[in-house]
């Protein structure tokens, strides 16, 4: 299971998921430079719904390894949800800049997330492929017999 490239990616997007969880999504600070507010993510309730479904997808893609076909579906869900995400994020961004709200580092997270769960499902059809194409070889010799 660790030794493919596809769980790899996919255990990178579940923790940059978790810590978006209970990361902080942007700070306001004073005119002295301290922090005044920090904004979570979590303290959002439409954040936190999509981040645990994006959470959960991803565990369920990660541990779902022996079914290929459902793991790949549930990886390009999770990308897609998590470009919702980050579409919904880059609004926020934009609405705000006149504010002086910073946003952290965590703000980009899901755009890292969709492309590693986008590289997952690529790997996955790969490994898919190969079985489907190995097992065809084993029938045709079979059946030469």
């Amino acid at each position: 299971m660790w030794q493919r490239m596809q769980t790899l990616y996919l255990a990178i997007s579940t923790i940059l998921t978790a810590v978006m969880v209970f990361g902080v999504k942007a700070a306001l600070y004073g005119a002295d430079g301290t922090s005044v507010e920090e904004f979570k993510y979590f303290a959002y309730i439409p954040y936190a719904i999509l981040l645990i479904v994006i959470l959960l997808l991803n565990i369920l893609a990660l541990t779902t390894y022996k079914f290929r076909v459902f793991q790949m579906r549930t990886a390009v869900l999770s990308a897609i949800i998590t470009l919702a995400l980050q579409i919904w994020l880059a609004v926020d961004f934009f609405s705000c800049r006149g504010t002086g709200l910073v946003f952290k580092v965590s703000a980009v997270f899901p755009i890292v997330c969709v492309i590693l769960n986008f590289l997952a499902a690529r790997g996955i059809l790969a490994d898919q492929l190969l079985v489907e194409s190995a097992y065809r070889l084993r029938s045709a010799k079979r059946r030469k017999k």
